[in-house]
């Protein structure tokens, strides 16, 4: 493949009906200018065989009800074998339009209204609604913070306080993220054991959200949590999408996967009774292109969102020093503390969007809110003119 410059490649999104570049900025700001670093998709296009494959179903001119086909699942497995070491087995995979709703729907068929989901805080959004539209709690298992020697910081698994809310009965699932969105951890397989010994040992059952599995960057390994041995994994559940790596999540194509046949049979059930279980067929063919043709496009994108986050994290320590950041070790998504500022980060976020142009995501919203979400998945004179945005207006906040 020739190399992909990933500097000139981003199509114009405003105007495109793109929920990033399209929707209403917080607060009600009315700019033409605005720089979207907030929802995480990408401002590049997706891998060229994905476009080709999509162009010949096109071509076919008919986009009737979708049969999924072997190739689907022979495309599913070589990519999680050869990369991650993971076997996927056809009979353990549910097919599903999104990883939101089948983390909805395995919620549905494994809990009952009032039983208790733990969430490892912060934590993605979208598992606190899914929770609460099934009528469950959430129930908070708050990540470590923990200082670098060289300022930054990372977040560590609190094993003592999960241990104690797995010992309730009424606490039924773990939904884990790996990696974690937003603090940008790549889990090791020496803490995943340890989850899966803790919640083996209390019938929790642990869903894992593994969407940013092929995001993980240089220097670290993505472990999926079901590539553990069998004795931890019998009973639980993955969730996997090509849709963040391969920027495609319009294409709504995601996989649950469930080794155990009693726990697939309620999960499918409710896949069923949730109405999520068809896909269309441009899911199906951008699936099967990433999975067989897809790899070198990957490699050279995590180099380049590599090399964006080398270049923030420096302009970081040398512009905003009073704004630490999480050590990324996967996810195009940085973890930034500015509770030196001294502003709820709602109100952060409203603000530097009507002065700044420039939106960025509030922590409140992953249930930390001394912290903001950037998303410099796109191209870095883009990241650049953000960045040279925010810093006057966050200088003068912190009374620089």
């Amino acid at each position: 493949m020739a190399k992909i410059d990933f500097d000139i490649a981003a199509p114009r999104r405003r105007g495109s009906g793109s929920y990033k570049w399209d929707s209403q900025a917080p607060g009600g700001v009315d700019r033409a200018d605005i720089i979207p670093l907030w929802v995480a998709d990408m401002d590049f296009y997706t891998a060229p065989c994905i476009i080709e494959a999509l162009r010949r179903r096109v071509d076919h001119g008919v986009f009737g009800y979708t049969l999924v086909p072997d190739s689907y699942y022979q495309a599913l497995s070589g990519w999680f074998s050869r990369r991650h070491g993971y076997t996927i087995r056809r009979e353990s995979v549910i097919y599903v339009p999104g990883v939101v709703p089948a983390i909805s729907a395995i919620i549905k068929a494994l809990t009952h209204p009032g039983d208790g989901v733990i969430v490892q805080t912060p934590v993605y959004n979208c598992f606190f609604s899914s929770i609460r539209n099934n009528g469950c709690s959430i129930v908070r298992n708050p990540l470590v913070r923990k200082e670098l020697p060289d300022g930054s910081f990372t977040f560590v698994m609190d094993f003592a306080s999960l241990e104690r809310l797995a010992h309730d009965p009424a606490n039924r699932i773990l939904l884990l993220c790996n990696p974690h969105n937003p603090v940008g951890r790549a889990w090791t397989r020496t803490e995943l054991e340890e989850v899966a010994r803790i919640c083996r040992r209390h019938g929790v059952t642990v869903v894992s959200d593994e969407i940013h599995c092929d995001l993980t960057l240089p220097g670290h390994e993505f472990v999926s949590y079901g590539s553990l041995a069998s004795e931890y994994t019998s009973e639980a559940i993955i969730c996997n999408s090509p849709s963040k790596a391969f920027n495609t999540a319009g294409l709504q194509i995601a996989n649950i996967v469930c080794g155990n046949e009693s726990l697939r049979t309620l999960v499918d059930r409710a896949v069923n009774d949730n109405e999520v279980c068809d896909v269309n067929p441009f899911g199906v063919a951008g699936l099967i292109a990433a999975y067989t043709e897809g790899e070198e496009w990957l490699t050279q994108l995590v180099a380049y969102l590599n090399a964006n986050w080398q270049w923030l994290s420096s302009y970081l320590r040398r512009e905003l020093p009073f704004l630490p950041f999480a050590a990324l070790e996967a996810t195009y998504l940085a973890w930034v503390d500015v509770s030196s500022l001294g502003i709820p980060s709602e109100e952060l976020e409203n603000l530097l969007v009507k002065e700044c142009g420039v939106w960025l995501n509030a922590g409140e919203m992953y249930g930390d809110d001394g912290y903001m979400r950037i998303n410099f998945a796109c191209p870095r004179a883009r990241l650049v003119e953000a960045m040279e945005r925010l810093t006057p207006v966050l200088k003068r906040l912190h009374g620089c």
